[in-house]
This record gives structure tokens, sequence and C-alpha cells, in this order.
């Protein structure tokens, strides 16, 4: 059915002079698989195909500011899309939250189901976080590990990823016995301690329209098909709230 549909979008998309196109997104690394997952449904919804960049917010926001052709920025925050259009490459009015992520602790050879006395134990030597500059998980493991009173404690021993995948490859190669990443990361794993939210700072990740996507019918559907109830059932799948 799904096929005949977009068989159908794409008759019609012609019939009414509309090309398909492609639209390049810049996606936050906790967000990929979600992403994956989506654009075969974009495409089938819409005609439209997606290309996709991954990385840390902080880097693909630099990389946009130095003329990345990026169209959509996914990020894994609310601060760089509004900072995207005070600086000038960011569509006004454009902004919605896509997604509120979680943070957890993961490992794979620890028990961290009870994550907080874990960390105050002190029973590992190595702990894994996204960069905090430019990953808002990692922004979120400090502020948590904070709020236990036990930064200065730990920070010994922390081992910084460029992004909450490497943070994440970390914990699985054996390089890091613990790591804070997302929960979509883990979602369905054994190993994993759910961070309390009062902990840290709500992890509002923001969508934007960049400069480059502007009256371009791909970036504005690939918008729109974010906020439409088929992508929502995906994302909060993935162990995200959709506001």
């Amino acid at each position: 059915m799904k096929r005949l549909l977009a068989a159908i979008l794409t008759l019609a998309l012609g019939t009414l002079g509309v090309r398909a196109e492609t639209v390049h997104v810049a996606v936050a690394a906790n967000f990929a698989v979600v992403v994956e997952e989506l654009a075969p449904l974009f495409t089938a919804a819409t005609g439209h195909e997606v290309t996709y960049s991954f990385g840390a917010t902080g880097q693909l926001y630099t990389q946009a500011l130095q003329g990345a052709p990026y169209e959509v920025l996914l990020a894994a925050d609310d601060e760089r899309p509004s900072r995207a259009v005070a600086d000038g490459i960011g569509i006004e009015g454009s902004i919605f939250t896509y997604a509120v992520g979680a943070l957890a602790l993961y490992s794979a050879s620890l028990d961290p189901s009870d994550g907080a006395a874990v960390l105050a134990g002190g029973g590992f030597d190595t702990l894994a976080i996204a960069d905090p500059a430019t990953a808002p998980y990692g922004r979120a493991a400090i502020e948590t590990l904070t709020a236990l009173g036990l930064l200065d404690a730990v920070t010994p021993k922390v081992v910084t990823g460029q992004s909450i995948t490497q943070t994440l490859q970390f914990v699985e190669t054996g390089n890091a016995e613990l790591g804070f990443v997302a929960l979509s990361q883990v979602l369905g794993k054994e190993g994993v301690w759910l961070v309390p939210e009062a902990l840290y700072q709500p992890i509002r990740q923001d969508a934007v329209l960049l400069v480059n996507g502007k009256d371009k019918p791909a970036a504005a559907a690939f918008m729109s098909f974010l906020r439409s109830a088929e992508a929502v059932q995906v994302i909060e799948a993935a162990g995200y709230t959709v506001p």
C-alpha cells in the first residue's frame, strides 16, 4: 500500500510540475538511527530524498557557519538553532522542538542499575562522556555529575568522545567501563541506568530550516514531515518524547 501511495504521489508531483528533490540534513549524532528509519518513510510520503551528515551539534553548527550545504539542522539542543537565526544562517520562525532526549548511564561490563551509587563508589577506571563543549548530552553528563557532587572525584577518570556516537563506541569496545549516552542509543539493552531528569537540564532538540533550504520544496517538506503523526510515532518509539 505504501508503495502504491508513493507512486501515486510521485505521479501527482509530476503532474503539478513539482520536481522531486533531495534535502541535505545535518543531524545530531544521537538521532542518527532515527533519521535512517525516517528517511524512507519521508520519501514514500513525499517523493523527495534525504541525505544526511551526522556529528556533534557544535561541530555541525560550525560547519554550517563555514558554508556547509546543509538545508536543515536537527540539533541536540535548543541553543544552536536560535543562534543560527541570530547569525543569519537560519530562517526566523522555522524553529520547533522535534524531540526531547533522555540521558542514560551505560556499561557493557558493570551493573549500573543504581547509577548514582556506582559513580559514587568509584569502582571503575574510565567514564566516557561526549565533549560538553559541542555535544549537549556531554553537557548533561557534566550537569549530572555536578548535581551528584561527584564531578571533582570523577574527572580524572573521564575520557571524552567527539560525539555521543564515539562515546558509545568507547563503552562497547571496552575502552571505557561506563559512559553517559543518549537513552535512544541503548534502548532495550542491559546495563542501563536512566538518569533522573532532575539531575540535568531538559535536552530539548530543536530543528531549524537553514538559509540553504529557503524556498526548497524538499527542505520544507522534511520540516513538515518531522511533525507528522507517522514521524512522531517513530521518534517516540526510539526513546524520545515529543512535546
